[in-house]
Order: C-alpha cells, then sequence, then structure tokens
C-alpha cells in the first residue's frame, strides 16, 4: 500500500494545470511551515514551486522562516529565555545559524500561544530550522532523482528592517543565488517581496537575472514603506513593469463577495503575470466551494496560486 501511494503522489509531477501551484511555505497545512518535512511533502504533491520565505541570521547566513522574529513559530523562549528585545520579542537576527538549529519548530501560534489554524499538526516531532541552501540542496536532489522540475519562489523579508540592522539581505540573496548556480535566466525560480525598493535594487543595481515579483499587501499591515493602494491601480503596476515580472496581490484584492476586481485584467495589460496569496481549505472550510472558488480563479486567468494545500481535486490537466 506504502508503494502504491508513493507511486501514486509521484504520477502527479506527470500532470499539467493551466496555473502554476506553488507551495506557500511548503506543505503548511499538513506540516509545520517551512520545514524540510513540509518542503518534501509539497514536492511529493505536485507543487510547481515551492515558497521559500528568508530572514538573516546574526552571522549572515540565510534561513527559512517567515517572519523576522521566530517565537510565533519555535521553542525559542525556553532555550533562550533572556534573548527577547525590549518589545518582548525574539528576532531570528540575533541569533546565529549554530543558535538557531538548537530550536524545534512547532505549528505557527499567536500572541496568546493558542495555535492560528487549530486542525493542523498537533504532534511534537522535531522539525529545525533550515538554511536557503539546504532547502535547495533538498529541492534539486528530489528534482534528479525523480526527473522533474519543481521551482523554488524565494522572499527576502523586510528588506528595509534588515537594512535598518545593518544587513543588507538583497545583497546575501544575491551572493547565493551565484553559488547555487541559480541566478540565471534558466533557473526555475521567482524572487518576490513587499518592498518596491528592494526589487528595483536587484533588477539595477545588483542586475539580478530571475524573474521578480512585487507582492501587494494592504496599507494597514504596515508591512513596508510602499503604498499597495497605488499598486493596484494602471499607473502602478506600469511602474511595477519597470522591473517585475509578475505582482503577488492578497487574494481578497482579486476576488470577494461582490465579484472579481479588475485588478487581474490591469495587470495583464501591463505585461505583468499574477500569482495571489494565500488559498487555504481549512479556512475555506468546505470541499466544493474551495473547488468552486479554484475553478472560477483559473477561469479569471490567473497565472499562478500559493496556497497551503495542494488539493486532490487540483491534480487534473483542465
Amino acid at each position: 500500500m506504502r508503494l502504491i501511494a508513493l507511486f501514486t503522489l509521484l504520477t502527479i509531477h506527470h500532470l499539467s494545470w493551466s496555473i502554476d501551484i506553488i507551495a506557500h511555505r511548503g506543505a503548511s497545512g499538513y506540516l509545520p511551515e517551512h520545514t524540510k518535512e513540509a518542503t518534501v511533502m509539497a514536492y511529493m504533491q505536485g507543487a510547481d514551486y515551492i515558497e521559500q520565505d528568508l530572514v538573516l541570521t546574526k552571522d549572515n547566513h540565510l534561513v527559512v522562516l517567515h517572519d523576522i522574529h521566530i517565537e510565533t513559530v519555535t521553542n525559542v523562549e525556553q532555550v533562550f529565555q533572556q534573548r527577547a528585545r525590549e518589545d518582548g520579542r525574539y528576532y531570528a537576527i540575533d541569533f546565529t545559524l549554530d543558535e538557531l538549529r538548537q530550536l524545534r519548530i512547532h505549528e505557527r501560534e499567536n500572541s496568546e500561544h493558542k495555535r492560528v489554524f487549530a486542525a493542523r499538526y498537533t504532534g511534537s516531532a522535531n522539525f529545525t530550522i533550515a538554511t536557503f541552501s539546504e532547502m535547495v540542496e533538498l529541492i534539486g536532489e528530489l528534482n534528479r532523482m525523480f526527473g522533474t522540475n519543481t521551482g523554488f519562489y524565494p522572499e527576502i523579508k523586510a528588506p528595509e528592517w534588515h537594512l535598518a540592522e545593518n544587513k543588507n539581505i538583497a545583497d546575501v540573496l544575491v551572493k547565493t543565488l551565484n553559488s547555487l548556480e541559480l541566478n540565471n535566466a534558466q533557473s526555475r525560480i521567482f524572487v518576490q517581496s513587499f518592498e518596491p525598493t528592494s526589487l528595483q535594487y536587484l533588477k539595477d543595481t545588483l542586475k539580478i537575472k530571475v524573474p521578480l515579483v512585487q507582492l501587494i499587501g494592504s496599507n494597514d499591515w504596515e508591512e513596508s514603506s510602499a503604498d499597495y493602494t497605488r499598486m493596484q491601480t494602471e499607473e502602478g503596476l506600469r511602474e511595477i513593469a519597470k522591473y517585475a515580472a509578475a505582482i503577488g496581490p492578497w487574494l481578497p484584492q482579486i476576488i470577494s463577495e461582490e465579484g472579481f476586481s479588475d485588478l487581474t485584467s490591469m495587470a495583464k495589460q501591463a505585461g505583468l503575470k499574477v500569482h495571489p496569496y494565500t488559498f487555504r481549505m481549512d479556512v475555506i472550510n468546505n470541499e466544493k466551494k474551495a473547488e468552486e472558488l479554484f475553478i472560477a480563479l483559473k477561469k479569471h486567468g490567473i497565472d499562478g496560486l500559493f496556497t497551503d494545500h495542494i488539493m486532490p481535486f487540483m491534480q487534473t490537466k483542465d
């Protein structure tokens, strides 16, 4: 039975979708986000791309974590109790890679230590933090062994904040891509950021050779100093097209109870691909509605979709 299940998962890679499926933080709907185990599961489920959010350590390693602070997904408060900053939070940049490797990753929690997604993984296995290079090697080896071409989708987190900490995460990313021989037009990779200045710096100053994606958030998130409202206008999208190949809008910016917005069509007119985030089965909480939404998004014309779940009904050719 295990061999049959493995064969079934592997044959998924021979199927095709009309859009690219991007595994959001790996198979994060099933296993703790950004772990090697979640990455392997996302690969085996047939993701076209697997996302890696990146932050810097004290000793300048790119590690795969969604946030610059780490207490929401690790046991850092138990291991390094005295290392919080004045705001009470623990930041990856204050720890060396060796120190971060002592931590265990768990399912995401809120500030009250309650699970954000109650129905997700409840076990206590020893999941650990990985570097970007380790993730690239892992996916690359799976591609080699199974003859596939699953891609990479790194995001540099909070470049402005890193600069304020005297670290340039964009510089480190390009240096790493060069060392991994990924900084070329043939690589199956997108690089994303919420901060337009970092993407412009990557393109104009560092001359990065892979396509860039401008993520679009909401101004009230205070994700960066960017004006995301302006980004959703024809003029704003034309500006994005000068340095990026695609946008990554928040899903509600694409579709709401009133129907679809004009953002996708405006982006296409500007020559941009559209990769919205994040499709979550356990938020929709109804598989039929989830399937209907997914089909509607495909028909709407998006080019890719970030999802926590690589769902069975997505494994079709039409």
